[in-house]
């Protein structure tokens, strides 16, 4: 799905806001901004980076809000983006040894996307007749976390580091969906560190989940996000955009905290 469709639907649904953060790469991000900006949708700019928690070695998610220079988050995105291509590559090399499909209908699948991820290479199994379904057993068969017949980790920057250039590129983070991802001990250590807000509603967090992580965000002085985590087919169930939402006033405070920040800093 193309951004200008993503955006007529977010219009259709009547949200008057939406976020588009890809992981690690601003493209998409950059030109909704202009798109919604025509359509007249406030669209934020923003992009989700993959990290490692690399004292508890577990994965964690920053997302960045309304940052200054794009520019600067580049070097990471490329980082990140030749070692996924890397560990993608080493994937459907293992991936073809069980199944006989070919790389071109795996680029095929993942035509408009910055790289290779497990979900096309399930969508090749099922356009080849394999698989009924992107996620299943086939599925926990070839990427299942720490046992995968095809799995290749991908390396991740370290959080911190992240955070860091996030702030230098006059960006906002918010730890993303931490009760999903077990990653509470961090959002403590990262409060202290400056973290701007955390992911309180998101598919994966429960009321319980959301209850708690609203109150730290309160008890700490923490922006308060939400979304829905939107992957179209790659979902791992129905989540249709805007099926978590916010409130406006989630949206005004985020502009308002950024606002504060670009005076702080002037």
């Amino acid at each position: 799905m193309g951004i200008d469709e993503l955006i007529a639907i977010a219009k259709r649904r009547g949200l008057s806001a939406i976020s588009i953060t890809d992981h690690d790469t601003t493209a998409a991000a950059t030109r909704a901004v202009i798109i919604g900006r025509r359509q007249q949708l406030n669209v934020i700019h923003g992009v989700e980076f993959s990290t490692i928690d690399t004292p508890r070695q577990k994965k964690a998610h920053l997302l960045c809000y309304l940052c200054d220079i794009p520019d600067r988050l580049e070097g990471m995105c490329r980082r990140t983006s030749e070692s996924r291509k890397k560990s993608s590559m080493a994937m459907v090399r293992k991936v073809m040894r069980y199944f006989p499909i070919t790389p071109e209908l795996i680029v095929k699948c993942a035509t408009g996307s910055t790289n290779i991820y497990k979900q096309h290479i399930m969508h090749a199994l099922m356009d080849a007749g394999y698989a009924d379904s992107i996620y299943g057993d086939i599925y926990d068969q070839l990427f299942a976390p720490g046992h995968g017949a095809a799995l290749v980790e991908t390396e991740y920057p370290d959080t911190r580091e992240v955070l860091e250039l996030i702030h230098s590129a006059g960006g906002v983070a918010v730890l993303a969906h931490p009760a999903a991802y077990h990653n509470e001990d961090l959002l403590e250590e990262l409060t202290d560190s400056g973290l701007d807000g955390v992911e309180v509603w998101h598919p994966d967090h429960d009321e319980t989940d959301s209850e708690r992580l609203l109150a730290f965000a309160k008890e700490h002085g923490l922006l308060a996000t939400g979304g829905s985590d939107f992957h179209g087919m790659y979902s791992p169930a129905a989540r249709p955009l805007g099926s978590t939402a916010v409130e406006d006033d989630c949206v005004a405070a985020l502009m308002s905290y950024k606002d504060k920040m670009k005076r702080k800093n002037a």
